[in-house]
């Protein structure tokens, strides 16, 4: 079995008379350190996604050498209550919500632009581009308000454009910090009462684990601050939940392993150091890999997903320091009594195999009897649902980002009705000013523009020009109206053009977000794979549970699709949800992996391969089912947050989480193994398979 001997002097530090000392000391340097930083005000950042490489990025710089670069349009939309045409009194009416919306900001007054059909009209007001998250929604809820009063009752007054998208994504983030980990505190603590069917023990894992995420959320600060990456409100609330989760999964094993070891040991001290020694080396595993897989993603394009990796690693890292180096410490001055009034007593058969009997023993040894009529199935079943994945659309248009009402994309799809849909937010083209006509003539014959105008000119000899697409922002139509337009103006011979705006921007993080998947997933699947060959030191077994694993995430992208799409009406998944999903099934599902598997290996030198995983699952069962539960239920939590992003993401993992522990776990891997044998545990059981069988104790000695 792997050698634990290296965790003796841990072990001891943490479980000790004065361990408490230790668990002080990690939480004294906790507090001084949120001192220090401060607080964490991510929930107010709007998320930064655009890659700075991108030829929209290379607009936004251009465009700080032209006049009034510094602000961008909300529009006003004017309409009728009874969708009849607007009156020359209705038209002055929109033109004095646009004077009052305009002196709330100090700009100049618009006219009021009526619609070819004559029922509504618009009138742009300029705000200053460099607000952002929460500044930017009591900006643009200012201009709403502005807008509607003194506004005739007849007359219906909406706020759309770029900036009032950018708002209500804000305003979905406003109390989410505090509402998420209610939430998510409120269901970990129900799960853990239920669990442990103890009304103290649930306390202990969760004050712990609460106190690492304040602690993390401090950490991913000072890491923002150090390195440049942004937290925003997603990125807080994934972290939050990353934590959450994967921090009572490494209590929950902790936890199990010592009310197991209660029952062979009347000194708690003495039960709880052997905890830590046996459990101590699976949660540091499980925690690397998952770190590690996170890391991964500071190699890609976006800016939200690298800042996500890294943040997210700091948190979990947070986690796992309070779980083994604080937890174990509470529970020593808890004593046993902690359990009550389920108290565990030294048993008399303890060590007889008779604790090997439970429910999950049961399954595993029926699975064992017929492994290959068990193990073609599940795969079957599995694969089934991974064809799912094949009919998968990718990527959400602007307005389609929202799960409950919001004004902009209500706003819009009124504008849309008597307006051409780009006018809300244009599409931004610069070029050298000397080659201005060519550059018109080849914007003007790009199917998909509806018309152009020249905006401004800069003094370096440059003219940018707004141009009205006629599809949806940020829909595949837009899109390929965004390449076409960009190869029609750079064939343009000197003029140096390029096309930016917020269709350029939807369009260049797509094809980022693309290229993130094709080499981010890759790195995930080979870091896992490099950490179970280093912590079983064979190799038939970790191809097999990466193999495994990636089938179990698929099968759950496949359903989890299917749900968004037919159960919640969501038209595709957003770019960045195939590749979160797929990298925390892969790396949370390696966490259940690797308390199996260390737990087999434990068992197999006595016992041999087929009855030592069998052994695994029934040591095992309870503790992976409590832990898959807990956190598939705090990935739900997502939901509670009104963008549909973070509701794919929790669904799907959720999915998965569950098919990877009452499945892969409790099935699939129990009949591989079974029908594999001692050569599962190649090389290391090449030579020794007969040892093996013989219950040799130091066929795994390092």
């Amino acid at each position: 079995m792997p050698d634990t001997s290296r965790w003796d002097g841990v072990a001891a530090l943490v479980t000790r008379r004065r361990s408490w000392a230790v668990a002080l000391a990690v939480l004294v340097f906790s507090a001084a350190l949120m001192g220090f930083v401060g607080s964490n005000d991510s929930a107010g950042q709007s998320p930064t996604s655009l890659p700075p490489s991108s030829e929209s990025a290379a607009v936004q710089s251009l465009l700080q050498q032209f006049p009034d670069s510094d602000t961008a349009p909300v529009i006003l939309v004017v309409t009728r209550g009874d969708g009849a045409e607007l009156t020359p009194t209705d038209l002055a009416d929109a033109e004095n919500a646009a004077a009052r919306m305009a002196s709330t900001v100090g700009a100049a007054a618009p006219p009021a632009v009526p619609s070819p059909d004559g029922q509504a009209a618009i009138a742009p007001v300029q705000i200053d581009s460099s607000l952002s998250g929460f500044d930017l929604n009591d900006a643009v809820s200012s201009l709403r308000s502005a807008a509607t009063d003194g506004l005739p009752t007849d007359l219906t007054a909406q706020v759309t454009g770029g900036p009032a998208f950018g708002a209500d994504i804000a305003n979905s983030f406003a109390g989410a910090d505090f509402r998420l980990l209610a939430v998510t505190a409120a269901v970990v603590a129900l799960l853990l009462i239920v669990t442990y069917r103890s009304p103290i023990l649930w306390l202990v894992p969760l004050l712990v684990v609460g106190i690492a995420d304040r602690v993390a959320s401090t950490v991913g600060t000072a890491v923002a601050d150090l390195t440049g990456l942004t937290f925003d409100g997603s990125t807080s609330g994934i972290t939050s939940v990353l934590v959450f989760g994967a921090g009572t999964n490494y209590a929950l094993l902790l936890i199990s392993r010592y009310r197991e070891e209660l029952m062979r040991e009347s000194n708690h001290r003495l039960a709880l150091t052997h905890a830590v020694r046996q459990s101590g080396p699976a949660i540091l595993a499980s925690n690397v890999t998952v770190v590690l897989a996170l890391l991964s993603l500071v190699l890609g394009i976006l800016p939200s997903t690298r800042s996500l990796g890294a943040l997210a690693a700091a948190g979990l890292i947070v986690a796992a320091i309070f779980v083994l180096f604080v937890l174990p410490p509470a529970l020593a001055l808890c004593g046993r009594k902690v359990f009550w009034p389920f108290v565990p007593e030294v048993s008399k058969t303890s060590g007889t195999g008779h604790e090997h009997t439970g429910v999950w023993y049961r399954i595993a040894s029926a699975v064992a009897r017929t492994p290959g009529r068990v193990a073609a199935i599940s795969v079957v079943v599995l694969a089934v649902c991974a064809v799912g994945v094949l009919g998968t659309g990718i990527g959400l248009s602007q307005t389609d980002q929202f799960r409950v009402s919001a004004d902009s994309v209500d706003g819009f799809d009124t504008l849309a009705q008597h307006f051409p849909a780009g006018s809300s937010d244009p599409t931004t083209v610069v070029a050298r000013t000397s080659e201005a006509d060519a550059v018109v003539r080849a914007i003007d014959g790009t199917p998909g523009v509806d018309s152009s105008t020249d905006v401004a000119q800069s003094d370096s000899g440059l003219t940018r020009w707004s141009v009205v697409l006629t599809s949806d922002p940020a829909s595949e139509a837009a899109f390929d109206t965004v390449a076409s337009l960009r190869a029609a103006v750079h064939d343009v011979a000197g003029a140096q053009a390029l096309v930016g705006g917020s269709d350029a921007q939807a369009y260049d993080i797509s094809t980022a977000a693309s290229r993130d998947r094709l080499l981010l997933i890759p790195i995930v699947l080979v870091i896992v794979l490099v950490v179970l060959l280093v912590l079983l030191r064979a190799v038939v077994a970790p191809l097999i549970l990466v193999a495994a694993t990636v089938l179990s995430a698929l099968a759950a992208l496949g359903v989890g699709s299917w749900v968004s799409e037919h159960l919640f009406g969501f038209p595709a998944l957003d770019d960045n949800v195939p590749l979160f999903a797929f990298l925390f099934l892969v790396a949370l599902g390696v966490d259940y992996t690797i308390f199996l598997i260390t737990r087999a290996r434990e068992e197999t030198p006595e016992h041999g391969t087929r009855a030592g995983i069998v052994r695994a699952v029934g040591a095992t069962g309870g503790v992976i089912t409590s832990a898959g539960v807990v956190l598939a239920a705090v990935f739900c939590v997502l939901g509670v947050l009104p963008l549909i992003t973070l509701t794919q993401l929790g669904i799907i993992v959720c999915i998965g989480i569950l098919l990877d522990t009452f499945v892969v776990r409790t099935v699939v891997i129990p009949a591989l193994f079974t029908l594999i044998g001692p050569r599962v545990w190649w090389p290391s059981a090449r030579a020794t398979a007969e040892k093996i069988n013989q219950g040799d104790p130091n066929v795994f000695a390092s």
